[in-house]
This record gives structure tokens, sequence and C-alpha cells, in this order.
């Protein structure tokens, strides 16, 4: 296989699963003996106070880092996804996720659409910036923006991508009410499109998810 066509991949028959995944830095650990099986419109919260791990296994789960014992395997259609492939299946909000600060807002998504070849046209990337609240900023450098305003931009780029695997690490950090009801909304579309995760110490974030996992326990 070489891997589902980024164009095209959806949530529809892709599967999540974790088998016995522990982790540990030295005698810190992360988490022992994770095991779960993720469908479309599964929403899982990884919980825990800040320093437990959290940001940690997000990466174990994206690829980014190896488990030290267990496996995460894709399944599309029935068929194992090869590790260098995830990253077509996979979109990340995270605070410490960089964008192009000497880009605009449109250029940033225009960018990564096309990296991406994920096929919006440029009016669907405007509309797209006009979901997350940017409408009429389309056109100011990233650098003049708050962080508030970056978070929001982060958002787009997601819904650019519009991935089956959708990881959100502390979805509402630098939002205001206005932002947080865009968080809201992002993760209403994904239990339609695909699996979400986020990773929060949140108590009303982490009780929109089914499914909880508690780092550091």
């Amino acid at each position: 296989m070489t891997g589902p066509d980024s164009t095209t991949a959806s949530g529809i028959g892709f599967v999540v699963t974790a088998s016995g995944v522990s982790k540990a830095f030295g005698r810190r650990r992360i988490c022992t003996d994770i095991s779960f099986v993720l469908r479309r419109g599964d929403r899982l919260a990884v919980v825990g106070p800040n320093g437990s791990g959290k940001t940690t296994f997000l990466k174990i789960l994206c690829g980014l880092l190896r488990p030290d014992r267990g496996t995460i395997t894709y399944h599309f259609h029935g068929t194992t996804v090869p590790r260098n492939h995830w990253h077509a299946l996979v979109g990340l909000v995270a605070p410490d996720l960089a964008l192009y600060d000497e880009l605009t807002a449109l250029e940033n998504i225009r960018f990564l659409n096309d990296v991406g070849g994920w096929g919006k046209t440029g009016g669907q990337l405007r509309s797209l910036l006009g979901d997350v609240g940017l409408a009429g900023r389309e056109h100011d450098l990233l650098s003049t923006f708050s962080s508030g305003m970056k978070q929001r931009l982060k958002y787009a780029a997601v819904l650019v991508k519009a991935p089956p695997l959708l990881l959100l690490d502390e979805p509402t950090a630098n939002f205001d009410d206005s932002g947080a009801a865009i968080f809201h909304e992002v993760i209403q579309r994904q239990r339609a499109a695909g699996i979400c995760i986020l990773a929060t110490n949140n108590k009303q974030e982490a009780e929109l998810a089914e499914r909880h996992i508690v780092m550091g326990e």
C-alpha cells in the first residue's frame, strides 16, 4: 500500500488503534499499557495536570515520537497505513505550532493548501477564514495578529485539510468566548468527518469526549 490519497482521505473507514502503549522519560512515567480503538465519530480526551504528558501522548499518536512499548496503528478501509503516510491523515492544533509571521493569513493557508494538495479554491480559503472570525483580516501579516487570532488561524488551517484524525492540544488556549465557540463548532464538524482527540486539563472541554485517558497515573 502506498497510503491513502491525501486529496480524498476521509473519516469513513478510518480506524486508530493503540495497543499496550507505554512511555517514560527516565523515572517519569507518561503512560502505561494504554489500549483503545477509535472510529469515525469518536472523541477521546487526554486529561491530567500540566506536565503530566498530554502533549507527549499526542506526539506518539501522530508519529512524532515512538512509544517505549506497544503500538499505534492507522487502518484505512481495513489496510494498515504506513507510518510515513500518517501525516496525510492528521490535523494538529497546538499552542507551540508555528505558522509564518512574514505571510498574511490568506497566504499562510494558501501555502498549506498548495503544499498538501488539498484542492481548496481561493474563495473556499477566504470562506474558511470567515468561519474562524478572520473576515477582513485576510491580507494582514500574521506578525500583526494577537495570540488569539493566531489560534483562530490554526483552526482555519486544519479546516483546509479536513483530516480524518484531529488532535487538539489545549484547544481553547488564548481564546476569548467567541474563539471558544469556534472550537465547539470544529469538534462538531469532526464528529461527522472523523476522530477527535483533545488534550486538556479543562473539565468542561474533557466532558465533550465520551472516553478519557488520564496521564501520569
